[in-house]
């Protein structure tokens, strides 16, 4: 019976290890380039590993990571993309939390109300809300500045949306025990909520940190100083200059990717009980 199914579902398992060969090969590539020489990389035969295209010999070299963080802009862009993560992350998980629970449990005039017009805001392209967004980051004289980076991104939605949805689904024995006892809002917030939230929380918190590591048109926008620069800024930037060589893009791309692929890989399982906690009780 188990040779059965096993014989059935091995198209599955040949279709998904080719399918995750084809996403992991082009990252070993990068990878594998950004260790190369200048003169290593543009060969008739190409070769996955570091060699040296004369004599075959393994030849790896950090010359071109050297380059990147020293005159590509690369190092205090990886400090600024850090620093603007760790302010903007924590604060956009409480304003995002606090803003859900109160959709959640706290009735007030207009709740549901303004949650549906919340709701229909993703409607608009993100595209179209750049310039008055522009507008209202530079009448509060946060223009080309890390806080312009960070203030205008402090609330999401989407986000908002999640943790109402899992709020909506934890019982509400709960804080009615709790009120009992004397307690307020905000010691039920964290004492109770927080605590039972961890799952959905940990989804939020990991993909805010991807998707702020990883902005481009914002900083674009916003940011005219280069030692303000975010690492995919500067990436566009390498690109873009005299100095924009394959080996030097693979390298600066490499320094902008593994930091996101390590964060997933450590917290990998924790994304999962997230989704599939979320999915279940919503």
């Amino acid at each position: 019976m188990k040779t059965a199914r096993n014989a059935r579902l091995a198209p599955v398992y040949i279709a998904l290890v080719l399918l995750a060969a084809v996403s992991v090969v082009p990252f070993l590539w990068m990878l594998a380039t950004s260790f190369k020489h200048g003169s290593d990389v543009y060969t008739k035969v190409p070769s996955l590993l570091p060699l040296d295209r004369r004599t075959g010999e393994w030849s790896p070299t950090l010359e071109n990571y050297s380059y990147v963080l020293e005159y590509g802009g690369m190092g205090q862009a990886f400090v600024n993309s850090v620093w603007v993560c760790l302010i903007l992350v924590p604060a956009k998980l409480l304003v995002d939390a606090l803003a859900a629970y109160a959709f959640a449990r706290i009735p007030f005039p207009g709740r549901d109300k303004i949650f549906i017009l919340l709701l229909a805001g993703m409607m608009v392209p993100t595209i179209t809300l750049l310039v008055p967004r522009l507008h209202v980051t530079q009448s509060l004289g946060m223009f080309d500045s890390g806080w312009g980076l960070i203030v205008p991104n402090v609330a999401s939605v989407l986000d908002i949306f999640l943790l109402r949805q899992f709020f909506l689904s934890l019982p509400t024995e709960l804080e009615e025990a709790a009120r009992i006892d004397g307690a307020g809002r905000m010691q039920i917030f964290w004492r109770i909520v927080v605590p039972l939230s961890k799952p959905v929380l940990a989804v939020v918190t990991i993909t805010s940190f991807i998707f702020h590591w990883n902005d481009l048109i914002w900083p674009l926008v916003v940011l005219n100083d280069p030692e303000l620069y975010t690492l995919p800024l500067a990436l566009q930037q390498l690109a873009s200059g005299e100095s924009g060589r394959a080996y030097y893009m693979m390298a600066g791309a490499a320094l902008a990717v593994v930091p996101v692929i390590v964060v997933l890989m450590i917290f990998q399982r924790r994304i999962m009980e997230g989704i599939a906690f979320t999915g279940l009780k919503s």
